[in-house]
C-alpha cells in the first residue's frame, strides 16, 4: 500500500477520502461518479467506473484524461506495474498534462529500473524545466545505482513474529530495557467490525508484544479497549520514562468531516488512563505522528496546517514546546523550513542522542517514501537530511524508524517486495564484522611448503590460540570450533609467532582497530632453515657487515646490520650460534684468520652490550678458507667494478646455528 495516500500512513487522508465516498451517489455520468470516487480516496472502486468511461466516451482528449486517472488509481494503491501500463497509455494517447512523465518516472523508479525512469523524469524537465521534482528526480536515479552497489552499514530482516497479512506499522518502545513494544495494524481481531473502504481492511489499531530471554517476540494484543476504539488509532510514541503515550486518532464527525488528533494518556501498570486529545491549532487541519524528545521538552508531528509560515506540502514537519507550567502543549508550533518539502514529509523520529529521523518523498531516495537521518547541530536545529541508503530504504515506502536506545540496531516498517503483508515490520542492526586470518608457511630459500608449523596467534584482549599448517603449508584462524564464534575479533591487537623445527621463528602483527568492514587477513611466512636435512648446520646470511680496510673496528653501518641479528636472537631465545667472519684472498694467509678473528668478535662484542647471553654466541674467523668466488673467477671479469665487487661477496659476515638448546 501506498503510504502517501491511504490512511494508515496513517491518519490523513484514507479517512477523508472515504467519508466522501460514502457520500457520493450513484451517477450515470460513469466520468463524474469515477471522479467523486477518486477524490474520496475510493481507488478501487474508481477504477471500475472509471473503465466503464472509457468504453463509453467518444471524445480522444477525454480518452486521454480518463487514462491518467485510471493510472493514479493504480499508483495511488501502489500497483506499480498496472501504473506503468496506463500511465504509457495516457502518454501515447497524446494527454498534455507534463505530470505523467514525473508520475511514469516514479512508478518506473520504484521498481528499481533507474536508466529508465532517468529517461521520463529528463521528458518532464523538458516540458517543465527547472521544476525541482524533476531535477531531483534525475538526481536519485544517479544515486540510487551508486548507494544499491555501496557496501551497506546494516542488516535488514523481516519480523515473522510481528507481521501479519494485512498492515503492520510504527514500532514504539514500551519499557527501559527495550523488550516490550507498540505497533499499529489493521490485522484480524481489531477493535469494531467495519471495514475501511477504500483497502478492505480492517481499522488499525494498537498492539503490543514481548521479547523474552531468547528474543522471541510473542503473540501480539490489543494494548486496550480504551486506547483501541472502532476508530482508527496508529503511530504510537512514549517518552523517555515510558509513562506518557501519545498516538494518533481519526474519526468521522457528525457533519462528515474528519477529526484526525493526536491523544495522550498516562501508563499506570499495564493500564492507560487519562485518555484526551492534544490541543495544537486549529481543529480544522489534521495531525498525526507524534515524536516525543528524550528529555521531553518538545514534540514533533506531522500536518497539513497552512496557517503557520514555513508549510510547503501536502503534510510537513512541525515542531511544538511543551510548558511544563500550564501542563499543555505549544499551538505555536514551528515548521521544520529546511527539513520540509514540496511533497510529504512525515514519521518523525528523535534518537536519544538528538538527531531526527524522518520519512520523506521530496528529498533524493531511491523510490517512494525514504528514511532520511538529520544531525543534531544545536538546540532544536538540525543539518542537512542524509538519506538513510539501502538496505534501510528500498524502491518502496519505508518509515516509522525507532532506535533500540544508544544501540545500532531498531525497527522500521517498508512495503518492500518479499514481505509477509502489505506493510511489514523490519529490524535492523549492525552485523558483526567479520574477520579471518590466512596464510602459508614456506622455506625461504626454496619455496617449498612447510607442513606442520605451530602458528600461535595472541590478542592484547588476552586470548590464545594456535594451529598447525598443512600439507600445503596453508593455516587459518576463522571459526572457533563447534561455537559461533571468530577467533580474530573487533578492535583488538594481534601477535602471531611462527615455529617449525630447525627453522628459524618468525613473528608478525596484524589489527582490526578501527576497521569499519569485514576483513580477511592475508599474511604469508618464509622461514630461514637453519639446519640441513642430513643435521648438517647451514650458514645463514645476514645484512652486510662492512669494516673500515684492514681494520676491525665497528662501523654505524655494521651496528645497523647487527641489530638484525640482534632480534633474530631475541625472536630465537633458545639459539646458540657461530658469529663467522671471512675475507678475501688478498693479504696473507695469518693476516686475514687473524683480521677475520678479530672482526667476528667484534661483532659478538657488540651484541654482548645489547644483552645477549655470552653462552649463546661463539666467534670464529675463517680468513680466506671458505671463498664464494675463487681467484680464477675473478679474475676472468673484465671490469676492476666487476672484480671488486666480488671480493666484496667474499668478505662477509654470517651466521650458523650449533643448536637450539640454550635456556637461559
Amino acid at each position: 500500500m501506498k503510504h502517501k495516500n491511504l490512511f494508515f500512513k496513517p491518519l490523513f487522508t484514507l479517512c477523508f477520502g472515504l467519508l466522501l465516498s460514502l457520500s457520493v451517489s450513484a451517477q450515470k455520468d460513469y466520468t463524474k461518479s469515477a471522479d467523486k470516487k477518486f477524490e474520496g480516496g475510493s481507488y478501487f472502486q474508481a477504477i471500475e467506473l472509471y473503465k466503464v468511461a472509457y468504453s463509453k466516451e467518444k471524445t480522444d482528449s477525454k480518452k486521454a484524461e480518463i487514462l491518467y486517472r485510471i493510472g493514479q488509481c493504480y499508483d495511488n494503491i501502489h500497483d506499480l506495474a498496472q501504473a506503468e501500463v496506463w500511465y504509457k497509455k495516457a502518454v501515447a494517447a497524446n494527454n498534455p498534462e507534463p505530470e505523467i512523465r514525473l508520475k511514469l518516472g516514479n512508478v518506473i523508479k520504484a521498481q528499481q529500473r533507474y536508466d529508465e525512469a532517468l529517461t521520463q523524469y529528463q521528458s518532464f524537465l523538458k516540458l517543465k524545466p527547472g521544476d525541482e521534482r524533476g531535477t531531483k528526480g534525475v538526481k536519485s536515479c544517479e544515486m540510487a545505482q551508486e548507494w544499491k552497489d555501496a557496501e551497506a552499514e546494516f542488516k535488514v530482516q523481516n519480523e515473522v513474529l510481528l507481521n501479519s497479512k494485512q498492515i503492520d506499522y510504527s514500532v514504539a518502545f514500551a519499557d527501559k530495557k527495550y523488550n516490550t513494544i507498540l505497533f499499529s495494524s489493521s490485522r484480524e481481531g481489531a477493535t469494531g467490525d467495519a471495514k475501511n473502504e477504500v483497502n478492505g481492511e480492517n481499522y488499525s489499531d494498537i498492539w503490543v508484544s514481548s521479547r523474552d530471554n531468547k528474543g522471541k517476540w510473542s503473540t501480539p494484543t490489543s494494548i486496550s479497549n480504551v486506547i483501541n476504539t472502532e476508530d482508527e488509532e496508529g503511530t504510537p510514541s512514549l517518552d523517555a520514562k515510558q509513562t506518557t503515550l501519545l498516538f494518533g486518532r481519526i474519526k468521522a464527525r457528525e457533519d462528515g468531516s474528519v477529526d484526525s488528533k493526536i491523544y495522550t494518556a498516562k501508563k499506570s501498570g499495564k493500564n492507560y488512563t487519562g485518555i484526551m486529545p492534544v490541543r495544537l491549532g486549529p481543529d480544522s487541519f489534521l495531525y498525526s505522528h507524534p515524536a516525543i524528545s528524550p528529555d521531553g521538552t518538545f514534540m514533533i508531528y506531522t500536518s497539513n496546517r497552512t496557517d503557520i509560515d514555513g508549510a510547503k506540502g501536502s503534510m510537513d514537519l512541525y515542531l511544538t514546546t511543551y510548558d511544563k507550567k500550564t501542563r499543555k502543549w505549544s499551538e505555536d508550533a514551528v515548521a521544520l523550513k529546511d527539513l520540509n518539502t514540496s511533497q510529504y514529509d512525515a514519521f518523525p523520529y528523535i534518537h536519544e542522542n538528538g538527531d531526527l529521523y524522518f520519512s520523506s518523498d521530496g528529498h533524493i531516495g531511491l523510490g517512494g517514501l525514504d528514511i532520511f537521518k538529520c544531525k543534531k547541530t544545536g538546540d532544536k536545529k538540525w543539518g542537512e537530511p542524509e538519506n538513510m541508503k539501502p538496505p534501510i530504504n528500498s524502491a518502496g515506502d519505508d518509515i516509522g524508524i525507532v532506535f533500540e536506545g544508544s544501540k545500532q540496531r531498531g525497527y522500521f516498517t517498508s512495503t518492500r517486495e518479499g514481505g509477509r503483508g502489505k506493510d511489514d515490520i523490519y529490524s535492523f542492526f549492525v552485523p558483526a564484522k567479520i574477520f579471518k586470518l590466512e596464510g602459508k608457511i614456506t622455506n625461504a630459500k626454496t619455496n617449498e611448503p612447510i607442513e606442520g608449523a605451530t602458528i600461535a596467534l595472541t590478542g592484547s584482549d588476552g586470548s590464545k590460540y594456535d594451529t598447525k599448517s598443512d600439507a600445503t603449508g596453508y593455516y587459518q584462524f576463522d571459526m572457533l570450533p563447534g561455537t559461533s564464534e571468530r577467533y580474530i575479533k573487533e578492535n583488538t591487537n594481534y601477535n602471531i609467532l611462527v615455529t617449525a623445527e630447525n627453522h628459524l621463528n618468525a613473528k608478525g602483527e596484524e589489527s582490526t582497530v578501527g576497521l569499519e568492514t569485514s576483513t580477511n587477513f592475508v599474511h604469508d611466512f618464509a622461514l630461514i632453515r637453519f639446519k640441513g636435512k642430513n643435521g648438517e648446520a647451514a650458514e645463514i646470511k645476514m645484512p652486510q657487515v662492512l669494516y673500515e680496510f684492514g681494520k676491525a673496528t665497528l662501523t654505524d653501518q655494521a651496528r645497523d646490520s647487527l641489530n638484525w641479528l640482534y632480534q633474530t636472537l631475541i625472536d630465537n631465545p633458545t639459539l646458540v650460534i657461530e658469529l663467522s667472519a671471512h675475507t678475501d684472498s688478498r693479504g696473507s694467509d695469518a693476516f686475514n684468520l687473524n683480521l677475520s678473528q678479530k672482526r667476528a668478535k667484534s661483532c659478538v662484542d657488540y651484541l654482548l652490550t645489547k644483552g645477549i647471553h655470552p653462552q649463546r654466541m661463539q666467534p670464529k674467523g675463517y680468513g680466506e678458507t671458505r671463498l664464494i668466488h675463487s681467484d680464477a673467477e675473478i679474475n676472468a671479469l673484465p671490469t676492476e667494478e666487476e672484480r671488486e665487487a666480488m671480493h666484496q661477496v667474499n668478505r662477509r659476515t654470517v651466521f650458523s646455528v650449533l643448536r637450539a638448546d640454550f635456556k637461559p
